[in-house]
């Protein structure tokens, strides 16, 4: 069938896909280790980094994970009205853009925040969210949905028929089925989680709290953009690809599916069920701690909504343009090497993973300086770097619906002759619309949120709107900065569901 595809659809597609993720990654990595300046070492402040940036990722991901066990095991026990929109709404930190989360962060447990005015009129000093700590923080914040997700998700595929068997054994539920599953789940949703904690910029930029807090990716910023020391910058880039190298190689050594085996899809009955408000404890304390500062981002940017300048909405638009230009980007070439298919493409694919925003940002920065002004091109390079970065999710919804097409109608779409544009439109498209839709909307969402690339080019006629929140955040225009995180917010789940929604207008399958 590989074959046939071949003969279906062009090949120059999928090549000039591969070629430009290549050369966003691979290639902008090559213009960073050129400029390395390899015999000059690492200063003190380096090794800093890097030991901040690998041990926060390691406490981040360790408490993401531990902290969502328990919630995920009650989420799968427990059946309630508005469950599955709980479960909806404990993804939304992963769509928010970060700078928004932040800013919710801080109206909680910041220095003006909830927990610290409950604490004065106790009596009680206030806390710091900046630091070591706060960084810890935030990265729990966003991870643990993530973390819950994915291993709620090996619960849920546990089949009714095991459970039933450890019923009739009067064996221990958790040693038979529970503990197994969680052995093959958690070391990946550990390293998943561990790399995203790795490359970290925006968080460390607005908590990090001084040289001590510094992670890798800052340090590149701050070599670029304040000390304008390329050498450094790209020394520091290769280290930061190389961290990502290992992670995600130790993840995909550590990925192993535990088969539980095929069941009848039947309804999951527990007979083990106890501690019923240990677990609603669980789950309403985990909602606390993810819905409280979504809240209090609403709560707080609505007045500011009527105090923002003409700047941000300048701003929004540049967002906007970007986000839905890396959208078609990152679709496009997700589509192309889909339907390319083979186990090469299949690496290229994941390798922006294994890529930062900030390592690629530099490459393309040391690629571009000795030809053009940077800031000209600053919006074309976030918007490349944007789509290739989200290229890996949009594979992951794209490539199997097209393998489903591919392996339902390929024989006949060669027998009928239809082949090239043709089959894409008429077969192909029409059924992975949904899909299509998704990632695309995906990518508008994580684009629209970007603060790494965007802030090693732009100057403020080339700001996007989470630079500029940034701006009024450093100006201390706190309530404008609210106003502009709302509008930021509703910008990103607006495109985020324009094209989930496109994707399944009109679609029966």
């Amino acid at each position: 069938m590989a074959r046939s595809l071949v003969a279906i659809t062009p090949v120059w597609p999928g090549a000039v896909a591969a070629a430009l993720v290549l050369l966003l990654t691979l290639g902008t990595l090559a213009a960073v280790a050129w400029r390395a300046e390899w015999q000059g070492g690492l200063a003190a402040a380096d090794w800093a980094a890097i030991r901040f940036t690998v041990s926060q990722a390691l406490v981040s991901a360790a408490l993401s994970v531990l902290l969502a066990i328990p919630v995920a095991r009650a989420l799968a026990r427990r059946r309630f009205v508005g469950r599955k929109l709980l479960i909806t709404l404990l993804g939304a930190p992963f769509l928010l853009p970060v700078i928004v989360a932040v800013l919710g962060l801080l109206a909680v447990f910041g220095r003006g925040g909830i927990l610290n005015s409950a604490l004065a009129s106790l009596g009680f000093e206030p806390i710091s969210i900046f630091g070591f700590h706060g960084v810890v923080l935030a990265h729990v914040f966003f991870n643990l949905p993530l973390a819950i997700r994915l291993i709620l998700q090996g619960w849920l595929a546990i089949p009714a028929e095991r459970f039933r068997l450890a019923a009739t054994l009067n064996a221990s539920v958790w040693r038979m089925l529970e503990w197994p599953m969680l052995r093959a789940v958690v070391p990946s949703a550990f390293l998943v989680i561990f790399l995203i904690c790795l490359t970290s910029f925006a968080v460390a930029l607005t908590l990090g709290g001084g040289p001590r807090a510094t992670t890798v990716e800052l340090a590149i910023y701050q070599a670029l953009r304040f000390d304008f020391d390329l050498g450094r910058a790209a020394l520091l880039a290769c280290i930061q690809f190389g961290l990502c190298v290992l992670a995600a190689f130790i993840a995909w050594r550590v990925s192993i599916i535990d088969a539980m085996g095929a069941g009848l899809d039947r309804v999951v009955q527990r007979w083990d069920l106890r501690w019923p408000a240990l677990d609603y404890a669980m789950i309403a304390t985990a909602a606390l701690f993810l819905l409280v500062p979504l809240a209090m981002v609403v709560l707080r940017g609505l007045p500011g909504l009527t105090d923002l300048p003409r700047s941000i909405w300048d701003a929004a638009l540049r967002s906007v343009l970007v986000a839905t230009g890396s959208a078609i980007l990152c679709v496009a070439m997700a589509l192309a090497l889909s339907l390319r298919g083979g186990a090469l493409v299949a690496i290229i694919g994941v390798l922006p993973l294994a890529a930062s925003g900030l390592v690629v940002g530099t490459g393309a920065f040391l690629i571009v300086f000795p030809f053009i002004r940077p800031a000209d091109v600053a919006l074309l390079v976030t918007m490349l770097v944007n789509a290739t970065l989200a290229l890996p999710f949009a594979l992951r919804a794209i490539a199997p619906a097209v393998a489903a097409v591919r392996e339902d109608f390929g024989r006949l779409a060669l027998s009928l002759r239809l082949t090239g544009w043709a089959w894409l439109r008429i077969v192909v498209i029409p059924r992975i619309r949904r899909p299509l839709g998704f990632a695309a909307g995906l990518a508008a969402a994580l684009s629209m949120g970007d603060l790494g690339v965007i802030m090693l080019f732009a100057g403020q006629a080339q700001e996007t709107l989470p630079f500029a929140m940034y701006r009024l955040m450093g100006a201390y225009r706190m309530e404008a900065a609210a106003g502009a995180a709302l509008l930021l917010v509703a910008l990103s789940l607006a495109l985020f569901w324009i094209c989930d929604r496109g994707g399944r207008t009109d679609v029966d399958l």
